[in-house]
């Protein structure tokens, strides 16, 4: 069984997120779906109710069977906030060819969220970054092709 990776912050969040599935959500699809078997006689509505309350049963259920095995093969990363190279955990800033500055915290798959700035140690930017240190140039091998970013601060 291999371990995710994760930040203490990414463990307590998808933790947070299963604590409500279990307690919440899961009591709301499932009231959901009584209403929607006690509701009105069996018609085209009804039948595309149970329907969809059935889904959004078998999506939570699914979501936390996910969870609970993230967080069982889980491997918390140490504080790493005083590194000199790029690491799970890192906050790191890149500068692209075009002059344009971004900055990503460099995560396990589990917690990636590219929206809010967290890159999978294993996608294509993160694994090119993963070593390297404060002013190197790093080739990028993505889907689109080749590109170049220099890292300009860790940390």
């Amino acid at each position: 069984m291999a371990s995710s990776l994760l930040t203490q912050e990414g463990y307590d969040k998808l933790q947070k997120e299963l604590d409500y599935l279990r307690s919440e959500r899961r009591q709301e699809v499932a009231d959901r779906l009584r209403e929607a078997l006690d509701g009105s006689p069996l018609g085209v509505d009804a039948d595309v109710e149970v329907e969809a309350a059935k889904n959004a049963q078998a999506f939570v259920e699914g979501r936390i069977a996910y969870l609970k095995s993230i967080l069982a093969q889980a491997e918390i990363v140490d504080d790493i906030s005083k590194t000199d190279v790029v690491q799970i955990g890192t906050k790191v800033t890149i500068e692209t060819a075009e002059k344009e500055k971004e900055t990503y915290i460099v995560v396990g798959r589990a917690e990636s969220d590219p929206i809010e700035g967290k890159i999978s140690y294993e996608s294509p930017l993160g694994s090119a970054l993963m070593g390297h240190s404060k002013g190197d140039e790093v080739e990028v091998l993505a889907p689109d092709g080749v590109f170049k970013v220099k890292i300009l601060k860790i940390g």
